[in-house]
């Protein structure tokens, strides 16, 4: 009895592991099957301040595998917009990675007025951490103001650590929020007499070796060179004259035309820190991305990584020259040029068809003010002196002191809280009487209070976009908006911020692995980027998303 007994219970633990083994090997499978339908590697590209019709203006200057493979082979959403205000480079990145305004995310510009501290703070200034690479303060930066969480750091989140988080920019705020809280390193360059990539002790005590190498090797010095125009100067129909008053141009040189020596200039223009200003920016970007690529081994394996790379010279570029200069033109005919060899250098590490890449902007920019004026579209500048004056002697006549004003910054109005309930007043009764001020003085469009943003739920127009960037905990008590193309700048070069089609037009382009062919002129927005890559990957939308996945750009 005690034989047929454990022969009987041998048979139930033989065919119990057996019946075992038919349920997780299929489950194996599935896991293998899921992973190698991901990418190894995602990128996510940003150029500063690329409006969309960059792409359609200098097509045919472009080659056939940069900005022309993108919409080739990939998915082109041709109506994408920013949905809030302000339109600023570090709104703009955090936006794109976060799926998320500034009304969530907290980055409500590059700079703002910290009503906590009393103090103007940066988006990723730190002083809590200490630069490594260099001992400027240029190093003293985190992502510690952003409130929510990047789809990198959902991806890490969900592959236990594995899938590593690389950003890269010119600017540190370019690749700091892009990169978001578990990133394991974000680096920027730091001009000046030193000339090398940089990064904090938030992610690393020292520089890992192979970024010392690039630092060390000459690269940065090699760009101290002569710009001039790629291709014969008169065949760039698609710009204005190159000798013209609407440019800025560069200390030591008299015109603001090419060609321009970068060697010989560079000690005018605080050294290294010419490139930013340049094409050779973004190749000096496009060179580190590589590098970066093969000494962090960077979609090598089956668990994703991502690469953010921000190209920032463009955004110098057009602050200086402008949206029709001859030096935009040639910006973006040589960003094309380094645009087609990191995908060939993709296509030879990472493997054709093994990753994915988004390419978008963190805004556009207005076309030279001046300029406009000259051809008789509707334009100008601000005068801020005048306004702050006329505003000086209303806050002393109406409530008998200008002490209630605590800041003034990104067409924002900071009330000192405490004073104005010292004085007895009514906390909106002061802003609206600042609101039907402030919308009388010359080229103000509109004004808007806080608790109008607090209680009032706009759908569209302008008012929805300010509703969205509009932080309760760090916004202003008055908003204001400027009139169409005027702004408070030089008259020489451009800028953006604004809720219009100039700032808020920018390109989306996906290709690569699990993305469609086509095109759409249907409406997307910026916030909708970080949940389609998300959902691409299979892992939880970012902790604050508020955009929607675009499931018809996924294969």
């Amino acid at each position: 009895m005690k034989k047929i007994f454990s022969l009987i219970t041998f048979s139930l633990v033989f065919l119990s592991c057996v019946s075992q083994n038919k349920t997780t090997a299929p489950n194996t499978a599935i896991t293998n099957i899921e992973t190698s339908s991901k990418p190894k590697l995602v990128v996510g590209i940003v150029v500063d301040q690329m409006r969309y019709d960059y792409l359609t203006r200098f097509e045919s200057k472009f080659g056939e595998g940069g900005f022309k493979r993108m919409m080739r082979e990939g998915f082109n959403c041709k109506n994408n917009h920013f949905n809030f205000v302000p339109t600023y480079t570090g709104p703009g990145h955090a936006s794109v990675f976060t799926g998320t305004t500034p009304k969530y995310n907290g980055i409500i510009g590059n700079n703002w007025y910290d009503k906590e501290v009393k103090e103007m703070v940066y988006c990723a200034g730190d002083d809590n951490v200490e630069p490594v690479g260099t001992k400027d303060k240029a190093g003293k930066m985190s992502p510690h103001r952003m409130q929510t969480t990047t789809f990198g750091d959902e991806n890490r989140l969900f592959t236990q650590m594995r899938g590593k988080t690389i950003g890269i920019s010119l600017k540190d705020r370019g690749a700091i929020l892009p990169a978001g809280h578990t990133a394991n390193a974000a680096y920027w360059f730091h001009g000046s007499d030193e000339g090398v990539w940089i990064t904090s002790s938030f992610y690393m005590d020292t520089l890992p070796k192979w970024v010392a190498n690039f630092n060390t090797s000459k690269t940065v010095e090699s760009y101290l060179k002569v710009w001039n125009t790629v291709y014969d100067i008169s065949t760039y129909t698609e710009s204005g004259a190159d000798d013209n008053m609407f440019e800025g141009g560069f200390r030591g040189q008299e015109k603001a035309t090419f060609p321009y020596d970068l060697k010989a200039l560079s000690k005018a223009n605080r050294g290294f820190d010419i490139l930013k200003a340049t094409p050779y920016g973004n190749s000096l970007t496009t060179d580190f991305a590589m590098a970066a690529i093969k000494g962090e081994d960077l979609g090598s394996d089956s668990t994703t990584d991502l690469l953010t790379v921000s190209f920032s010279s463009t955004d110098y570029v057009g602050h200086n020259f402008g949206v029709n200069s001859k030096e935009i033109e040639d910006t973006y005919i040589r960003l094309d040029k380094d645009l087609e060899r990191f995908f060939l250098y993709l296509d030879t590490t990472v493997g054709k068809g093994e990753y994915t890449v988004f390419l978008t902007a963190d805004h556009g920019a207005v076309n030279v003010p001046s300029y406009l004026k000259s051809v008789k579209i509707p334009a100008g500048y601000t005068n801020n002196a005048a306004r702050k004056l006329k505003f000086q002697e209303f806050l002393s006549k109406k409530f008998g002191t200008k002490d209630i004003i605590e800041n003034i910054s990104n067409n924002q109005i900071f009330l000192d809280r405490k004073k104005v309930e010292v004085l007895g007043l009514n906390l909106t009764d002061v802003q609206n009487a600042i609101v039907n001020e402030q919308i009388n003085y010359d080229n103000v469009s509109k004004v808007y209070s806080a608790t109008t943003m607090n209680t009032t739920n706009f759908t569209t127009g302008i008012e929805a976009l300010l509703q969205n960037g509009f932080n309760q905990k760090r916004s202003g008590d008055v908003i204001l908006v400027d009139d169409i193309a005027f702004i408070g700048y030089s008259k020489t070069g451009s800028t953006h911020g604004s809720g219009l089609n100039y700032d808020t037009h920018v390109p989306l382009l996906f290709f690569g692995k699990g993305i469609k062919h086509g095109e759409t002129y249907n409406k997307t927005v910026i916030p909708d980027i970080a949940p389609t890559i998300s959902a691409l990957l299979g892992i939880s939308f970012p902790n604050g998303s508020t955009g929607k996945p675009l499931g018809f750009i996924i294969d």
